[in-house]
Protein backbone atom coordinates (compact mmCIF):
# COMPACT_ATOMS: atom_id res chain seq x y z
CA UNK A 1 0.00 0.00 0.00
CA UNK A 2 1.27 3.43 -0.88
CA UNK A 3 2.28 5.54 2.12
CA UNK A 4 0.77 9.02 2.15
CA UNK A 5 1.33 11.81 4.66
CA UNK A 6 -1.85 13.83 5.00
CA UNK A 7 -2.12 14.22 8.78
CA UNK A 8 0.18 13.72 11.76
CA UNK A 9 -2.54 11.59 13.37
CA UNK A 10 -2.16 9.07 10.53
CA UNK A 11 1.26 8.25 11.97
CA UNK A 12 2.20 6.40 15.13
CA UNK A 13 4.67 7.61 17.71
CA UNK A 14 7.31 5.24 16.33
CA UNK A 15 6.73 6.63 12.82
CA UNK A 16 7.26 10.18 14.07
CA UNK A 17 10.45 9.22 15.88
CA UNK A 18 11.65 7.54 12.66
CA UNK A 19 10.94 10.67 10.59
CA UNK A 20 12.71 12.87 13.13
CA UNK A 21 15.68 10.49 13.11
CA UNK A 22 15.79 10.66 9.31
CA UNK A 23 15.55 14.46 9.49
CA UNK A 24 18.55 14.48 11.84
CA UNK A 25 20.65 12.06 9.81
CA UNK A 26 23.43 13.17 7.42
CA UNK A 27 22.01 13.66 3.94
CA UNK A 28 24.23 10.98 2.40
CA UNK A 29 22.96 8.44 4.93
CA UNK A 30 19.49 8.56 3.33
CA UNK A 31 20.74 6.99 0.11
CA UNK A 32 19.32 9.52 -2.39
CA UNK A 33 16.00 7.67 -2.89
CA UNK A 34 14.87 10.20 -5.52
CA UNK A 35 17.96 9.91 -7.73
CA UNK A 36 16.84 10.52 -11.31
CA UNK A 37 13.22 11.01 -10.24
CA UNK A 38 10.83 13.95 -10.02
CA UNK A 39 8.61 15.41 -7.32
CA UNK A 40 5.49 17.40 -8.15
CA UNK A 41 5.06 20.40 -5.83
CA UNK A 42 1.62 21.93 -6.37
CA UNK A 43 0.84 25.27 -4.69
CA UNK A 44 -2.77 26.48 -4.63
CA UNK A 45 -1.69 28.78 -1.77
CA UNK A 46 1.51 30.83 -2.04
CA UNK A 47 4.44 30.16 0.27
CA UNK A 48 8.02 31.12 1.08
CA UNK A 49 9.20 28.60 3.70
CA UNK A 50 7.27 25.66 2.30
CA UNK A 51 8.47 26.12 -1.27
CA UNK A 52 12.12 26.69 -0.42
CA UNK A 53 12.29 23.95 2.23
CA UNK A 54 10.53 21.35 0.11
CA UNK A 55 12.45 22.10 -3.09
CA UNK A 56 15.75 21.81 -1.23
CA UNK A 57 14.62 18.64 0.54
CA UNK A 58 13.84 17.02 -2.81
CA UNK A 59 17.23 18.07 -4.20
CA UNK A 60 18.99 16.67 -1.14
CA UNK A 61 17.22 13.34 -1.73
CA UNK A 62 18.58 13.32 -5.28
CA UNK A 63 15.36 14.32 -7.04
CA UNK A 64 14.12 17.12 -9.28
CA UNK A 65 11.36 19.32 -7.84
CA UNK A 66 8.77 20.71 -10.27
CA UNK A 67 6.99 23.75 -8.84
CA UNK A 68 3.50 24.33 -10.24
CA UNK A 69 1.01 27.07 -9.35
CA UNK A 70 -2.56 26.15 -8.56
CA UNK A 71 -3.92 28.00 -11.58
CA UNK A 72 -1.69 25.91 -13.84
CA UNK A 73 -3.37 22.80 -12.45
CA UNK A 74 -6.94 24.04 -12.06
CA UNK A 75 -8.31 21.50 -9.59
CA UNK A 76 -11.94 20.77 -10.57
CA UNK A 77 -12.01 23.65 -13.05
CA UNK A 78 -9.47 22.66 -15.67
CA UNK A 79 -9.70 18.99 -14.75
CA UNK A 80 -10.81 16.82 -11.83
CA UNK A 81 -8.51 16.36 -8.84
CA UNK A 82 -8.38 12.63 -9.51
CA UNK A 83 -7.20 13.12 -13.09
CA UNK A 84 -4.42 15.41 -11.91
CA UNK A 85 -3.23 12.79 -9.42
CA UNK A 86 -3.25 10.02 -12.03
CA UNK A 87 -1.29 12.12 -14.51
CA UNK A 88 1.28 13.25 -11.95
CA UNK A 89 1.97 9.69 -10.79
CA UNK A 90 3.27 8.93 -14.27
CA UNK A 91 5.84 11.74 -14.09
CA UNK A 92 6.87 11.78 -10.44
CA UNK A 93 7.82 9.53 -7.53
CA UNK A 94 5.98 11.75 -5.03
CA UNK A 95 3.26 14.41 -5.24
CA UNK A 96 3.07 17.18 -2.64
CA UNK A 97 0.37 19.82 -2.53
CA UNK A 98 -0.41 22.99 -0.57
CA UNK A 99 -4.17 23.38 -0.90
CA UNK A 100 -7.18 25.30 0.34
CA UNK A 101 -9.37 22.27 1.07
CA UNK A 102 -8.13 19.12 2.78
CA UNK A 103 -10.53 17.03 0.69
CA UNK A 104 -8.35 17.78 -2.36
CA UNK A 105 -5.54 15.82 -0.72
CA UNK A 106 -7.72 12.90 0.36
CA UNK A 107 -9.11 12.64 -3.17
CA UNK A 108 -5.60 12.62 -4.62
CA UNK A 109 -4.41 10.00 -2.15
CA UNK A 110 -7.41 7.77 -2.90
CA UNK A 111 -6.29 7.25 -6.51
CA UNK A 112 -2.54 7.93 -6.49
CA UNK A 113 -0.06 5.09 -6.87
CA UNK A 114 2.74 7.32 -5.51
CA UNK A 115 2.88 9.00 -2.08
CA UNK A 116 0.89 12.20 -1.58
CA UNK A 117 2.27 14.66 0.97
CA UNK A 118 0.29 17.49 2.59
CA UNK A 119 2.27 20.74 2.44
CA UNK A 120 -0.68 22.53 4.15
CA UNK A 121 -4.46 22.37 4.06
CA UNK A 122 -7.27 24.08 5.93
CA UNK A 123 -7.31 21.09 8.30
CA UNK A 124 -3.65 20.43 9.08
CA UNK A 125 0.02 21.27 8.52
CA UNK A 126 2.00 18.07 9.19
CA UNK A 127 5.35 19.25 7.80
CA UNK A 128 5.27 22.24 10.15
CA UNK A 129 4.45 19.95 13.07
CA UNK A 130 7.39 17.69 12.22
CA UNK A 131 9.68 20.73 12.18
CA UNK A 132 8.22 21.74 15.54
CA UNK A 133 8.82 18.26 16.97
CA UNK A 134 12.37 18.25 15.64
CA UNK A 135 13.08 21.67 17.14
CA UNK A 136 11.67 20.72 20.54
CA UNK A 137 13.71 17.53 20.56
CA UNK A 138 16.88 19.45 19.67
CA UNK A 139 16.35 22.12 22.32
CA UNK A 140 14.65 20.17 25.12
CA UNK A 141 16.11 16.69 24.71
CA UNK A 142 13.64 13.85 25.33
CA UNK A 143 10.22 15.51 25.10
CA UNK A 144 8.00 12.82 26.62
CA UNK A 145 6.53 14.17 29.83
CA UNK A 146 7.39 17.78 29.02
CA UNK A 147 4.80 20.49 28.53
CA UNK A 148 3.94 22.34 25.34
CA UNK A 149 1.62 25.35 25.47
CA UNK A 150 -0.11 26.86 22.44
CA UNK A 151 -1.65 30.34 22.63
CA UNK A 152 -4.11 31.48 19.97
CA UNK A 153 -6.56 30.13 17.41
CA UNK A 154 -6.98 26.36 17.36
CA UNK A 155 -6.27 26.28 13.63
CA UNK A 156 -4.55 23.84 11.29
CA UNK A 157 -1.11 24.60 12.73
CA UNK A 158 -2.33 24.16 16.31
CA UNK A 159 -4.09 20.91 15.47
CA UNK A 160 -0.99 19.32 13.94
CA UNK A 161 1.20 20.61 16.77
CA UNK A 162 -1.19 19.14 19.34
CA UNK A 163 -1.21 15.82 17.48
CA UNK A 164 2.56 15.44 17.30
CA UNK A 165 2.96 16.56 20.91
CA UNK A 166 0.37 14.01 22.02
CA UNK A 167 1.98 11.21 20.01
CA UNK A 168 5.35 12.10 21.55
CA UNK A 169 3.84 11.77 25.04
CA UNK A 170 3.88 15.44 26.00
CA UNK A 171 1.52 17.40 28.23
CA UNK A 172 -0.52 19.55 25.84
CA UNK A 173 -2.06 22.84 26.93
CA UNK A 174 -4.17 25.16 24.79
CA UNK A 175 -5.06 28.79 25.47
CA UNK A 176 -7.74 29.84 23.00
CA UNK A 177 -10.32 32.65 22.95
CA UNK A 178 -13.93 31.59 23.27
CA UNK A 179 -15.17 30.58 19.84
CA UNK A 180 -11.68 29.63 18.64
CA UNK A 181 -11.03 26.68 20.95
CA UNK A 182 -10.86 22.92 20.42
CA UNK A 183 -14.16 21.22 21.24
CA UNK A 184 -14.55 18.35 23.72
CA UNK A 185 -14.46 15.73 20.99
CA UNK A 186 -11.15 17.09 19.74
CA UNK A 187 -9.68 17.12 23.25
CA UNK A 188 -10.72 13.51 23.74
CA UNK A 189 -9.17 12.56 20.39
CA UNK A 190 -5.86 14.13 21.42
CA UNK A 191 -5.97 12.25 24.71
CA UNK A 192 -6.41 8.97 22.85
CA UNK A 193 -3.35 9.75 20.72
CA UNK A 194 -1.25 9.35 23.86
CA UNK A 195 -0.85 12.81 25.39
CA UNK A 196 0.40 12.77 28.95
CA UNK A 197 -2.44 15.20 29.64
CA UNK A 198 -4.66 17.65 27.76
CA UNK A 199 -5.76 21.00 29.19
CA UNK A 200 -7.51 23.98 27.66
CA UNK A 201 -8.24 27.38 29.13
CA UNK A 202 -8.96 30.98 28.20
CA UNK A 203 -6.30 32.58 30.44
CA UNK A 204 -3.00 32.34 28.55
CA UNK A 205 -0.79 33.14 31.54
CA UNK A 206 -2.24 30.17 33.44
CA UNK A 207 -1.82 27.85 30.47
CA UNK A 208 1.79 28.93 29.85
CA UNK A 209 2.86 28.58 33.51
CA UNK A 210 5.65 26.01 33.76
CA UNK A 211 5.58 25.13 30.05
CA UNK A 212 8.80 24.05 28.35
CA UNK A 213 7.76 25.22 24.87
CA UNK A 214 5.41 28.12 24.14
CA UNK A 215 3.93 28.31 20.65
CA UNK A 216 1.71 30.80 18.88
CA UNK A 217 0.63 31.62 15.33
CA UNK A 218 -0.80 34.58 13.47
CA UNK A 219 -4.32 35.53 14.50
CA UNK A 220 -5.30 36.10 10.87
CA UNK A 221 -4.43 33.15 8.66
CA UNK A 222 -4.36 33.26 4.87
CA UNK A 223 -7.98 33.43 3.75
CA UNK A 224 -9.25 35.04 6.98
CA UNK A 225 -8.23 38.60 6.09
CA UNK A 226 -11.83 39.79 5.75
CA UNK A 227 -12.33 39.16 9.49
CA UNK A 228 -8.97 40.61 10.54
CA UNK A 229 -10.18 43.47 12.76
CA UNK A 230 -12.86 41.36 14.44
CA UNK A 231 -10.31 38.64 15.17
CA UNK A 232 -7.84 41.14 16.65
CA UNK A 233 -10.50 42.33 19.07
CA UNK A 234 -11.40 38.79 20.14
CA UNK A 235 -7.74 37.84 20.61
CA UNK A 236 -6.97 40.80 22.87
CA UNK A 237 -4.99 39.50 25.84
CA UNK A 238 -3.55 36.56 23.89
CA UNK A 239 -0.30 38.27 22.88
CA UNK A 240 2.67 36.20 24.04
CA UNK A 241 4.76 38.70 25.97
CA UNK A 242 7.61 38.80 28.46
CA UNK A 243 5.21 38.40 31.39
CA UNK A 244 3.97 35.11 29.98
CA UNK A 245 7.44 33.82 29.20
CA UNK A 246 8.54 34.68 32.73
CA UNK A 247 6.02 32.20 34.20
CA UNK A 248 7.03 29.42 31.79
CA UNK A 249 9.82 27.01 32.71
CA UNK A 250 13.20 28.68 33.27
CA UNK A 251 14.58 27.02 30.12
CA UNK A 252 11.41 27.51 28.06
CA UNK A 253 11.65 28.19 24.34
CA UNK A 254 9.38 30.37 22.24
CA UNK A 255 8.18 29.04 18.88
CA UNK A 256 6.23 30.49 15.94
CA UNK A 257 5.74 28.97 12.48
CA UNK A 258 6.10 32.41 10.79
CA UNK A 259 5.27 34.82 9.28
CA UNK A 260 4.92 36.69 12.58
CA UNK A 261 3.27 40.02 13.32
CA UNK A 262 5.15 41.70 16.15
CA UNK A 263 2.84 43.51 18.52
CA UNK A 264 -0.12 41.26 17.76
CA UNK A 265 0.32 37.55 18.58
CA UNK A 266 3.80 38.12 20.02
CA UNK A 267 5.83 41.07 21.27
CA UNK A 268 9.11 41.95 19.60
CA UNK A 269 11.10 41.41 22.80
CA UNK A 270 9.94 37.78 22.91
CA UNK A 271 10.31 36.76 19.27
CA UNK A 272 13.63 38.57 18.97
CA UNK A 273 14.77 37.60 22.46
CA UNK A 274 17.03 34.84 23.79
CA UNK A 275 14.26 32.29 24.32
CA UNK A 276 13.10 32.46 20.70
CA UNK A 277 14.02 29.58 18.40
CA UNK A 278 11.83 30.63 15.47
CA UNK A 279 14.60 30.68 12.89
CA UNK A 280 15.98 27.30 13.94
CA UNK A 281 12.38 26.10 13.73
CA UNK A 282 12.04 27.61 10.25
CA UNK A 283 15.28 26.04 9.04
CA UNK A 284 14.06 22.71 10.38
CA UNK A 285 11.24 22.83 7.84
CA UNK A 286 13.78 21.64 5.25
CA UNK A 287 15.17 18.86 7.45
CA UNK A 288 11.69 17.71 8.46
CA UNK A 289 10.53 17.69 4.84
CA UNK A 290 13.57 15.64 3.85
CA UNK A 291 12.86 13.13 6.60
CA UNK A 292 9.15 12.96 5.79
CA UNK A 293 9.63 12.41 2.05
CA UNK A 294 12.32 9.81 2.68
CA UNK A 295 9.94 8.04 5.07
CA UNK A 296 7.01 7.87 2.62
CA UNK A 297 9.45 6.52 0.02
CA UNK A 298 10.28 3.62 2.34
CA UNK A 299 13.58 4.81 3.85
CA UNK A 300 14.02 3.90 7.51
CA UNK A 301 16.70 4.98 10.00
Amino acid sequence: MTDHLLDIADLGGADIEAILDLASAPIDALGHPLAGLGAALIFEKPSARTRHSMEMAIVQLGGHPVFTKGEEIGFDTREPVEDVARIMEGFHAVVAARVYEHSTLTRMAAVSAVPVVNMLSDHSHPLQALADGLTMRQRLGAVAGKTVAYVGDYNNVARSLAEISALLGMHVRLACPIGFEADDTELERLTLLGAASIEQGSRPIDVVAGAHAVHTDTWVSMGDEVDAEQRRQKFEGFTVNEEMMNVAASDAIFMHCLPAYRGLEVTADVIDGPQSVVFQQGHNRMHAARGAVAFVLGVRP
